[in-house]
């Protein structure tokens, strides 16, 4: 069990908790929610002992596993050996057998020794430990042929992989996971559901996918008011629910507003003079009403809907035979041929690196084809959000002069109306665009996309940064937009908004499927299933 007790933080002169009291339970599987900013990364680092509480004290088991974010740490060993360093006691005693066994001629003491160190390796259950953790690097989509590298010559997406494969390593207590689906293929977060609906410890992960929420977990620790409230249930299940809560919370805080209007009203009438006595007690009544500030919900959430301004043709997109292939490189895709209809919403998915983003770069015309053509249709007018989107929002502006030279000619109103939609209210539109957190210059650059009314758009992975709430936000507008849409994400949920999938199933291979999300996972199942009984 974790217990976490009377725990406070602050952060930038913030308050995040205040008085914390929680207990996460052996056999049960929580979410971690909250929007960005809310403190969910620091809470979790606090819960691995990186970091520590203002105030009270985290009590974990001691065999507590994480998923490291230093993907760097472990460059000096080989993937195998990086993951069977998930178990410490283990892996020590198996690196000082080795030293042992170095020596070549052994002591009294150096038998001692050995005997000790292998009663650690079987208890340990280490005569398996390189099977099994070749099993998890398997599972988790790390090719057998990259398990004795050394991480230094792995890309960060494998070394993502290889440190989710350590945490899950060696039966730990507790597990506590940063967004372990990051940089994960479709195979490999349905394996590691599979994994995680098995395990018997304490669980406790933050997602911002919420399909994967979904799935996986039965309670929800959710981080509102300046503290941690419980819910019963997965993701979807939390927001029924909290939705009441919200709005009890709420109401016991103007109850509590109101009468400290009240009290303050009688101060300042009878502060002084023969009821003096009565207002101390007053002033008294207000300071237990608000010892520092009433707390109120930090829950926020943008309202996106793109317009798309003058429509295209009903023809959209045709492509015929494109391929795409890097000099001296294995090809990205070929032979791709399409039609794409207005108002079609088109997902691309598959895992990292298999080419998606160099997709969205030759539809846009910024890279251009190795081979055949595509033609756009009458009137199109496409948007374009990149993977890699700050790049596009040029220092030496504040968010709303950089948004306003978008379109010049629209009314300042206006412009502000649309930033306040995306949560850049009052003096937000001062802030200098250098200064933008990721989620802020995502949310500006949804706004470019709203001014400018495309009637195409192309976004590559528009999630990363956002929190629940602006994905459940984003997933509304694109299935509002009247135009058509093709965009890149690793979010499951978002995906299912689509009518069309485009996928990289493996490398150089990208498959055109008419149907939405859960269609094209049935018939991928099938199709492969199919595949491997014939071999």
């Amino acid at each position: 069990m974790i217990t976490i007790s009377n725990v406070v933080k602050g952060f930038g002169g913030r308050t995040l908790f205040e008085n914390v009291n929680v207990a996460f339970r052996p056999g049960v599987r929580y979410g971690l929610t909250g929007p960005n900013g809310a403190g969910k990364t620091t809470f979790m680092k606090m819960l691995i002992g990186a970091e520590e509480p203002d105030g009270g004290g985290i009590q974990r088991p001691k065999r507590t596993a994480w998923l490291r974010q230093d993907h760097s740490a472990f460059d000096e060993h080989k993937a195998l050996d990086t993951v069977i360093m998930g178990n410490a006691r283990l892996a020590e005693a198996m690196r000082a057998k080795e030293e042992i066994y170095a020596r070549g001629e052994f002591t009294d003491e150096d038998n001692e020794a050995l005997g000790e160190l292998e009663c650690v390796v079987a208890e340990e259950n280490g005569y398996v430990a390189e099977a099994d953790a070749a099993t998890l690097l398997v599972g988790t989509g790390v090719p057998q042929d990259l398990h004795d590298r050394p991480m230094s010559e792995l890309q960060g997406d494998m070394k993502l992989r290889v440190l989710l494969a350590q945490a899950l390593f060696g039966d730990p207590e507790a597990l506590l996971l940063d967004e372990p689906t990051n940089h994960l293929d479709l195979d490999a977060i349905r394996w590691l559901q599979d994994h995680l609906l098995a395990f018997q410890g304490v669980l406790v992960v933050i997602s911002h996918d919420r399909r994967f929420l979904n799935e996986v977990c039965d309670r929800i620790a959710d981080i509102d008011f300046e503290t941690i409230i419980e819910y019963a249930g997965n993701y979807d299940d939390m927001v029924r629910q909290k939705a009441q809560i919200r709005g009890r919370i709420e109401k016991e805080t103007a109850a509590k507003e109101k009468k400290i209007e009240q009290l303050q009203d009688f101060l300042q009438r009878f502060g002084a003079g023969s009821r003096a006595s009565q207002a101390r007690s007053r002033a008294k009544e207000i300071e237990k009403l608000r010892p520092d500030e009433i707390k109120r919900s930090n829950i926020v959430r943008p309202y996106i809907r793109f317009d798309e301004g003058d429509a295209s043709g009903r023809d959209v997109l045709e492509v015929r035979g494109l391929s795409f292939a890097y000099e001296e490189g294995a090809p990205i895709f070929t032979d791709l041929h399409t039609r794409v209809g207005r108002g079609e919403k088109v997902a691309i998915v598959g895992g990292s690196g298999l080419g998606k983003t160099t997709l969205c770069k030759v539809l846009v015309g910024r890279m251009a084809p190795t081979e055949g053509s595509l033609v756009w249709g009458h009137n199109v007018r496409v948007g374009y959000f990149a993977e890699h989107h700050r790049d596009e929002i040029e220092p030496g502006h504040t968010v709303f002069s950089w948004l306003h030279a978008q379109r010049p000619e629209m009314d300042h109103q206006d412009v502000r109306a649309i930033l306040g939609r995306m949560l850049f209210s009052g003096e937000d539109g001062a802030k200098p665009t250098a200064t933008l957190s990721g989620g802020e210059a995502a949310r500006l650059m949804f706004c470019k996309l709203i001014i400018k009314r495309y009637n195409v758009l192309v976004l590559d992975e528009p999630t990363n940064h956002l929190d629940l709430e602006s994905i459940s936000a984003l997933r509304e507008a694109i299935e509002a937009f009247p135009g058509t849409i093709f965009y890149v994400t690793h979010d499951r949920d978002l995906a299912d908004a689509a009518s069309r999938i485009l996928a990289y199933p493996e490398r150089g291979t990208l498959l055109d499927y008419t149907g939405n999300m859960e269609e094209y996972l049935t018939w991928y199942d099938k199709h492969h299933e199919r595949a491997r009984h014939a071999s």
